[in-house]
């Protein structure tokens, strides 16, 4: 799923593309897109935008006649920038802006069809799309420091829950985790002040650092290479790579759909975290360091 740095880039270079300018058609290519009637969607046809945000992982394009195009990605999601004309009907395409000098494709490579658009009037009508978390950037330490502690969760789920903090997701919790030296399963509510301000300095620089690497590698483009699985990521995606930092093997929870990566020597004093699934099957087999991991493998 785009996260922070990825949805903020696609707002500034749609603010550069359409900012001023009006939709001149929208074409769908998908019956479970637009999520509303009222008011219904072909009234952004002719509308000039004013302005584009972001609310957390969304996307709202402020249109004329107090209209809000409202835009979740979800995992699969991605937005292009084509030639006038595009079809609406090409490979995972749900939906085409039509706009002066080309067209916003909006695309979904899953079949199960989670991506969005709703269309309301009012700014008022903005507020059930605002889970409530915090702005990671915007916050001083006080304010992060409130928030760690305000519920007990695991740090993993403290940083992604966005009624917590606004945009953070699965990839770049765990580069924050992994630049923090914290483990992923570590109860928010036991981190002493030190351990807060690690975590708050991790989080400020790595959600800056790749939107400054993104934006510079988009310049006056678009960004259509998006994705959850960066090259110069230190533990996301990188599971059984050799650490950058020390050159253990990056190690992963699985839940679900969802897959935690972490430095087990960097970020946990050498000892593996169970994998729910794996540590239910294997019991007191289950490795508790990686040099039980590797004896194991060995033998």
């Amino acid at each position: 799923m785009p996260e922070l740095p990825d949805v903020e880039i696609y707002r500034e270079r749609l603010e550069a593309k359409l900012v001023g300018g009006p939709i001149e058609a929208f074409r769908s290519g998908s019956p479970f897109l637009v999520r509303t009637f009222d008011p219904p969607i072909r009234e952004i046809v002719g509308a000039e935008v004013r302005e584009i945000r972001r609310l957390g992982k969304r996307l709202v394009w402020a249109l004329d006649g107090d209209l809000f195009l409202v835009m979740h990605l979800m995992i699969a999601g991605r937005l292009r920038w084509k030639k006038a004309g595009a079809s609406p009907r090409g490979r995972g395409v749900v939906a085409v802006f039509d706009v002066p000098g080309g067209c916003v494709v909006f695309t979904e490579a899953s079949k199960k069809k989670r991506a969005s658009l709703h269309l309301v009037r009012g700014e008022e009508a903005l507020a059930p799309f605002d889970r409530g978390g915090l702005e990671p950037l915007a916050i001083d330490a006080t304010a992060f420091a409130e928030r760690v502690r305000l519920e007990r969760h695991t740090l993993k789920r403290t940083l992604t829950d966005p009624t917590l903090f606004s945009g953070i997701g699965n990839a770049y919790s765990d580069e924050i985790l992994f630049e923090a030296r914290l483990s992923p399963v570590r109860m928010s509510t036991a981190l002493d002040d030190e351990a807060i301000e690690r975590l708050r300095q991790a989080t400020h620089a790595v959600l800056t650092r790749f939107t400054e690497r993104i934006r510079a590698e988009v310049g006056d483009g678009f960004p259509d290479k998006v994705t959850a699985f960066r090259d110069d990521f230190a533990v996301h995606g990188r599971y059984k790579a050799p650490c950058r930092v020390c050159q253990s093997p990056i190690q992963r929870i699985v839940r679900g759909d969802h897959e935690t990566n972490y430095c087990a020597t960097c970020q946990n004093e050498g000892r593996l975290l169970a994998d729910r699934a794996l540590s239910r099957l294997l019991k007191t087999d289950w490795p508790r360091t990686l040099e039980e991991l590797e004896e194991r493998k060995r033998t």
